[in-house]
């Protein structure tokens, strides 16, 4: 059992550095903005258009995975939307609520996936990505033209957003490198291959240290009951959901400990940037996403441990 969170503490670590060296100032703020952009436009596509490409697919219960899934984050997304009645918080506010509790950071979840299971672990997580992504941002999108405060700021039209989660660079990789293995093409061996397995090799530190670097503990404070239910919702009932769901497609082995993984995520920093431009209330979207990256500490190896003892 020890073996789960062993594995999984070099991340953590990761993101705590992160912290600290952005709270001592040791890189100026502009570090941080340059080392995101670079991560997610060139490192982690890299990294997945590398894994995909070589991956072996053909044991792999990609359907049933993804139905699971699926499920599991509509089920969520049908529960908020009926507690949001019943809720004392302002609409803004239901929307961070919303968010945290369906969208995951996929940068943890590579690294996750990664350290305990290898190129294996890549592969299921791409194919995670390629259904769930453009899923919760969809999701999210609706729930913010309905419920956010678009009469206030000049936010895109939600038309405009679903277009650029299309283009999103790490969805078109895991597309990209799946095509190339489908074909049979493979990962070029000349030039391109070594440059991309080479760039890929910076994706986890450096990601990693970004998502530190974006903490916002008094946020966290600050909003304590939103920011709570929203952590429980994304780290006990998504994944308890997305347990059952496994259990009824018949989700077993690798693939069902990935899926676990992936609902256990910490709820992704583009759900900050979203929020400002919708009219959502990012100031307790910062909270969210800071105590479910520190929580998930903690949920993760949990919810590992329990799945494997699980039936």
């Amino acid at each position: 059992m020890l073996q789960i969170p062993i594995a999984l503490a070099p991340i953590f670590l990761l993101i705590l550095l992160g912290y600290l060296l952005k709270k001592k100032e040791v890189a100026p703020q502009s570090f941080w903005k340059t080392a995101e952009t670079l991560t997610y436009y060139v490192f982690f596509p890299s990294l997945l258009i590398v894994n995909t490409a070589k991956a072996e697919l053909s044991g792999i219960q990609i359907v049933p995975m993804a139905a699971a899934l699926v499920f599991a984050v509509l089920l969520i997304s049908v529960l908020c939307i009926w507690l949001q009645p019943r809720l004392k918080i302002s609409r803004a506010s239901f929307t961070s609520l919303f968010q945290g509790a369906i969208r995951p950071n996929t940068y943890v979840g590579i690294a996750a996936a990664a350290a305990l299971f290898g190129e294996p672990g890549l592969t299921l997580t791409a194919v995670c990505i390629v259904f769930i992504v453009p899923l919760v941002n969809f999701l999210a999108v609706t729930t913010m033209v309905r419920y956010g405060d678009n009469g206030h700021g000049e936010g895109p039209k939600s038309n405009t957003v679903l277009l650029e989660v299309m283009k999103n660079p790490i969805i078109l990789a895991c597309v990209g490198g799946g095509l190339l293995n489908i074909l049979g093409i493979g990962l070029p061996s000349f030039v391109i291959g070594p440059l991309l397995e080479i760039l890929g090799r910076a994706a986890l530190p450096i990601g990693l240290l970004a998502v530190g670097a974006g903490l916002d503990l008094k946020a966290a404070h600050e909003n304590a009951f939103t920011v709570g239910l929203s952590t429980i919702l994304k780290l006990a009932a998504l994944p308890l959901f997305t347990y059952l769901g496994c259990y009824a497609f018949g989700v077993e082995g690798i693939t069902r400990t990935v899926a676990i993984i992936y609902s256990t995520l910490p709820c992704s920093a583009s759900a900050y940037v979203l929020s400002r431009q919708m009219g959502g209330d990012a100031t307790t979207m910062a909270g969210i996403i800071t105590a479910t990256t520190l929580v998930a500490m903690g949920a993760m190896p949990l919810a590992l441990m329990l799945v494997q003892i699980a039936p």
